[in-house]
């Protein structure tokens, strides 16, 4: 090769690698790729966004724009991988800004430039790390699951516990004190049935079924101080549609709130919130530990009449001094006069709104297609959708981040069958932005993965508890029986 032609290919080269391919046409329509992150707003330190293109070409590119800094990643078989370090790098520089992608295409000899799209980038981050449980998507069977933990701003994933190491039963309902993982807790059930507490060092097997509850603890929310939980207790059953949109029903036959004494081993309740005319469920503390929000519906006979069946979102006080609750009942979401029915309430970290799904009946609305979420201004005591956050698929679990800045939510949008995470950015007027799917490193992970994301929990840090301590913990240690209080 004389010097000329071997100057032209070096030239072809780093025309290549800069992102000044002479493009043909330009086109007026977004370009068609998986996750859909465009118009997203995301957080400052979240993974690199892979995406796949899904319009046929030969070649493709993407250049990744933030004032005079542009990244270029050429497409493997339709896929754009952002190397990580030079994605970290762009998220400092458009912090508060916005991220431009341009996605160009080669077909028939020809490159075309697809219309630009935006990425928001919010200088607030989000917590780095987030746990969940994985479960096949019909809840019904098992023989494999667990409990794990993802950092948020690369793709490690690392089991909290599996149960593998406990006979191979169910785990579930974990739960983080203030999104603390050194303060933690989740159920066993069947083999070795017990509620597994992490306190720092401090490991404890709890058995919770008392005489006077109805089953043991199932569904928590931590006090703020660490020194209580709330938790439901409920005799809960699960069927299945033959023909009906919604597959599986899971419903309860009767359902109690109490509070339990994290530092007494005892439980503490009121007959506001352990009433036999009414099915009382989720529970949640407000930040400041002195309200207690839950969702009641009038009891009605099950499985009967279990379409009939809507839940209010109401509250009461709560004095942690004396563990006493008030005697008045305030309610929030009206499910009599309003003919829906209210589920999983989350105050955010700062006390300014409530987040809760909004459903046609019932209280377990992960599999109700009609499930959205809603917003409550805690101060006004206004309600209204997040619209920018709702499909016409499931919307249910929810979580808030440490700095009330982010959601998480488990959605069945993109097949309605798994549910997987999406995140959303809610801003300092209580509105929600476009949600964008957790991040993966293989832009086809979703379509070969078969397992459903559950209750997806924010949490500040990484959970260091062993899974072979718990799961020996659940099967050596008697446990500490519970009480309930005089």
């Amino acid at each position: 090769m004389n010097k000329k032609a071997l100057y032209l290919c070096l030239l072809a080269g780093l025309m290549a690698c800069s992102g000044t391919v002479q493009v043909n046409k330009n086109l007026d329509v977004l370009p068609e790729i998986f996750p859909d992150y465009a118009r997203v707003t995301i957080p400052v330190n979240i993974a690199p966004l892979n995406f796949e293109l899904k319009n046929s070409c030969d070649e493709a590119r993407a250049l990744f724009t933030c004032g005079s800094e542009t990244i270029t990643v050429q497409a493997k078989k339709g896929s754009f991988m952002i190397p990580a370090s030079k994605w970290k790098n762009l998220l400092q520089l458009a912090a508060g800004k916005k991220i431009t992608v341009t996605v160009q295409a080669k077909v028939d000899g020809e490159w075309m430039g697809y219309a630009p799209f935006q990425m928001d980038v919010a200088n607030e981050p989000v917590d780095a790390w987030l746990a969940y449980r994985l479960i096949e998507p019909g809840y019904e069977l098992w023989n494999r699951m667990g409990i794990y933990q993802r950092n948020l701003e690369n793709y490690t994933e690392d089991a909290i516990i599996e149960n593998k190491v406990s006979g191979n039963n169910c785990v579930n309902c974990h739960s983080f004190c203030m999104h603390n993982p050194e303060k933690m807790l989740f159920h066993m059930r069947e083999t070795y049935p017990c509620t597994i507490l992490i306190d720092g060092d401090r490991v404890e097997k709890l058995n919770t079924k008392t005489e006077q509850t109805i089953s043991p603890l199932v569904y928590p929310s931590w006090h703020p101080s660490g020194k209580y939980i709330a938790f439901s207790v409920n005799q809960t059953k699960q069927s299945f549609h033959m023909n009906d949109k919604n597959r599986i029903e899971v419903f309860d036959s009767a359902s109690d709130v109490v509070v339990y004494d994290v530092e007494r081993h005892e439980i503490v309740t009121t007959p506001l919130l352990s009433s036999r005319e009414a099915f009382e469920t989720f529970p949640t503390f407000a930040p400041d530990g002195k309200t207690l929000y839950f969702c009641t519906a009038e009891a009605r006979p099950m499985p009967k009449e279990y379409d009939q069946v809507k839940y209010s979102l109401c509250s009461v006080s709560f004095d942690p001094s004396t563990r006493s609750f008030g005697t008045e009942i305030d309610t929030l979401y009206n499910a009599v006069s309003d003919k829906r029915s209210a589920s999983f309430p989350r105050v955010s970290p700062d006390g300014n709104y409530l987040l809760y799904t909004l459903s046609g009946y019932g209280n377990f609305s992960i599999w109700h297609k009609d499930a959205d979420l809603y917003m409550v201004d805690l101060e006004s005591k206004q309600s209204y959708p997040l619209e920018n956050v709702n499909s016409n698929d499931v919307e249910s679990y929810h979580s808030w981040s440490s700095n009330s800045r982010w959601i998480v939510f488990s959605s069945r949008r993109i097949d309605g069958l798994y549910t997987r995470p999406f995140f959303a950015y809610i801003d300092e007027n209580g509105q929600a932005h476009k949600p964008f799917l957790l991040p993966q490193k293989e832009t086809d992970f979703y379509f070969r993965f078969m397992k459903s994301y559950n209750i997806p929990e924010f949490i500040t840090g990484k959970v260091k508890t062993k899974g072979r301590v718990l799961g020996l913990k659940a099967k050596e240690d008697k446990g500490i029986n519970v009480k309930f209080a005089n």
